[in-house]
């Protein structure tokens, strides 16, 4: 029993160095560990944990009763015997409880270490995100003064729009003035000319009544 407890001490002393320091070796551990947690890993090793923990009691009993012997016999010397048992059982108590105390110390360092790295990985996707959210910020604001420019010159382009409309209705105003002006004109014209024409037709109607009167005239005094 001795023979299996020193290396599996020593090795559990390996993985608790490992863990300590930061080293490819400690992903490697930590990945292999992570495996043996999976499925029924947990299950085998809390049987194995189980099983030395009542192994240890048992040894503890052994010593217990051995030294009742002793107090039994009245303070009489220990054979040498019980002593070489004695001594044995207290070497493999010992070492059973500290190979469970540093296996109780490697779970709690993985532990601690993945969550340490869940953190560290939570921290990094908080700081990403932040990244993201400042740049989207800087991009919006950006966006932002770049529409409040296309804002302002479409405002210039409205102003010169509405003056250029404002002198294009005068134009047109005055020209209508102009075009009611000529079109009151043109009537004046018109009025004159139907004038000029019935004054043209009643001259002519008087020179023909000259005419004939003269013609009438003539004709008397041939005859």
């Amino acid at each position: 029993m001795i023979q299996l407890l020193f290396p599996l001490i020593f090795g559990e002393m390996a993985l608790i160095v490992i863990f300590v320091f930061k080293t490819p070796l400690r992903k490697l551990v930590i990945l292999g560990l992570d495996r043996v947690k999976r499925g029924r890993g947990p299950i085998v090793l809390k049987t194995v944990a189980g099983t030395v923990f009542v192994v240890m009691l048992s040894t503890i009993y052994n010593v217990i009763s051995i030294r009742n012997r002793w107090i039994e016999d009245e303070g009489g010397d220990i054979t040498p015997t019980d002593q070489i048992l004695l001594a044995q059982h207290l070497l493999e108590a010992s070492l059973m409880g500290f190979s469970l105390f540093l296996g109780l110390m490697i779970d709690r360092l993985h532990h601690y270490i993945r969550e340490l790295r869940m953190r560290r990985k939570t921290m990094e996707a908080v700081k990403k995100q932040n990244r993201a959210i400042e740049e989207g910020k800087a991009g919006i604001s950006e966006e932002i003064k770049s529409l409040e420019g296309q804002a302002s010159s479409l405002r210039e382009r409205i102003k010169q729009l509405e003056s250029d409309v404002e002198e294009k209705s005068k134009e047109v105003s005055s020209s209508e003035a102009n075009a009611i002006a000529l079109k009151k004109q043109s009537e004046g014209f018109l009025l004159e000319y139907d004038r000029l024409l019935e004054e043209n037709q009643h001259l002519r109607s008087q020179l023909q009544s000259l005419d004939r009167k003269l013609s009438h005239s003539d004709s008397k005094k041939v005859s």
